[in-house]
């Protein structure tokens, strides 16, 4: 199937010829649709918390944070484009559609934080935004927003984007996820860690604004960051091949690889070998007059995550003794079953002690993560469900809607049930009870990948991305969902996302 000179090739990407291979029987099997046995509900799948409970979490993660234990993890290689498709078909159209939109356009410019950064830019040129009205001007506006003779915005990562303006100072989405983090990992001595995912084309541009800014909030907030960066590795990207599933070569005959979606940032999470890992998207993100509750929630979730992790770690300690007995067992499985809806083998309880207590180790010795989860609004995204594995047991699984066959009897009816949707609020515990960090690798479902039809140099092609980094690859964790309020997610899809009142000062 390879030649020798694409055996060197794949290595120096690194990998191995073996992975390549394996992931092409992906494409020949097919993605493996989930089966679904019910969504999961508040009293079935979802905690809802009351209010003293809530503050007995909050003071938990504290702690926990004070002890250095905590890291803010931020996926930011989103690239701003597709923010700004509107308002690139209308440059190219040489104006909006329809009067209204043109008028819309003008009169809420000046509520963008960008807009100071925008004058600038037009001013510098000998320009100016009370063109927008004019025959032309608006093109010309767009193309200074949009384009590298002014702002750069349709080709930055949305982390480069101001999203909210303070007077007459405005903050990037990146420098909102520092002032946030430091609002709940920080840690006794000051110390604050967050690391950020981003492409490769925008590392250097990304530690530029850190280099700026990093100084002036450590001053402000008082606090010291400990940033990590690091790009989507090369060895996580994946082959892809033609409609035959026959590896695809460009035109310069090489085999085409292309990124493994945001599961290939698994690897990244590994590698910074963290305790309490908090994962939420760069484009999740409030002023400061509105990360009251976000941060509260933050550390509800680390609480229920601490909370857990003492118990688990407890029976954990004791099963690993080999001289454990019976009511020792018995405990740790109710715990697995009630705590943590660990589904034992049938025939477990005819089996002796020590089999028992093996079986148990195996069972709950992994990663542990707590997930907000939003009520379901219409917004689209993943969402909680009770998943039927292959062999009758039922886990907790954040899912896709392209992970479901919706053409399946009654699947599509389950989907479409759902009273709950995935923000991407996860605290994730990724150490084991003896401190050790788990090799996240180990509890991925290789199978849940996903499969789609692409375009390159004019050919149909078929791509393949590794499990979702909150769905296939963190499908063998313990999973717990949490409810947390509406108010915590405020993503920004679109340019006119940060016009939502969440987005703006309080007065407009």
């Amino acid at each position: 199937m390879f030649s020798p000179s694409d055996i060197e090739f794949i290595r120096s990407r690194g990998t191995t010829e073996e992975s390549v291979a394996r992931q092409i029987d992906r494409f020949l099997q097919g993605a493996a649709h989930v089966t679904l046995d019910r969504p999961a509900t508040v009293g079935d799948g979802i905690v809802r918390l009351a209010g003293d409970e809530k503050a007995r979490l909050a003071a938990l993660l504290d702690g926990a944070a004070e002890a250095g234990r905590c890291l803010a993890f931020v996926p930011a290689s989103g690239a701003a484009s597709r923010m700004f498709r509107d308002w690139h078909a209308a440059f190219h159209r040489g104006g909006f559609a329809s009067r209204q939109e043109s008028d819309a356009f003008a009169k809420n410019l000046p509520r963008h934080a960008f807009y100071g950064d925008l004058c600038e830019a037009l001013s510098k040129a000998g320009r100016g935004v009370a063109q927008t009205g004019t025959a032309g001007g608006e093109r010309e506006v767009l193309d200074f927003i949009l384009n590298e003779r002014g702002l750069n915005y349709a080709c930055k990562p949305k982390a480069l984007l101001k999203f909210h303006r303070y007077g007459d100072a405005a903050r990037t989405a990146l420098e909102e996820h520092l002032v946030e983090a430091a609002l709940y990992v920080r840690d006794g001595s000051g110390l604050c860690r967050v690391h950020f995912t981003v492409s490769g084309e925008h590392r250097l541009p990304v530690s530029e604004l850190l280099q700026r800014v990093v100084p002036r909030y450590e001053k402000e907030l008082g606090v010291r960051f400990e940033i990590g960066l690091s790009v989507q590795s090369e060895a996580t990207d994946t082959i892809a091949v033609d409609l035959d599933n026959r590896p695809f070569r460009a035109r310069d005959g090489k085999l085409l690889f292309r990124p493994g979606g945001h599961g290939a940032l698994l690897y990244n999470l590994n590698e910074i070998r963290g305790d309490i890992v908090f994962v939420k998207n760069i484009d999740n993100i409030v002023p400061d007059r509105l990360k009251g509750a976000t941060v509260l929630y933050k550390k509800v979730l680390g609480g229920y995550l601490v909370d857990l992790q003492q118990e688990l770690f407890s029976r954990l300690r004791v099963l690993s003794d080999p001289s454990a007995g019976g009511d020792a067992v018995t405990e740790a499985a109710r715990f697995a079953a009630e705590r943590l809806a660990v589904a034992l083998p049938s025939g477990f309880e005819g089996r002796s002690i020590d089999e028992r207590r093996r079986i148990l180790i195996d069972a709950l010795d992994r990663p542990v993560r707590v997930c907000g989860m939003v009520k379901n609004e219409g917004e689209p995204g993943g969402g909680p469900f009770w998943v039927r594995g292959r062999d009758g047991g039922c886990s907790l699984q954040i899912v896709e809607e392209a992970q479901v066959d919706r053409e399946k009897e009654g699947q599509g009816l389950l989907w479409a049930s759902s009273t709950h949707f995935n923000p991407v609020d996860l605290a994730c515990g990724v150490r084991d009870f003896r401190g050790r960090p788990y090799d996240l690798e180990r509890f991925v479902a290789a199978d849940q990948v996903f499969i789609s039809t692409k375009s390159h140099e004019g050919k149909d092609i078929k791509a393949l991305e590794l499990p979702g980094l909150w769905n296939g690859s963190m499908a063998l964790w313990h999973t717990v969902f949490v409810e947390v309020p509406v108010e915590t997610f405020n993503p920004v899809k679109t340019v006119e996302d940060l016009l939502r009142p969440a987005h703006l000062p309080e007065h407009g």
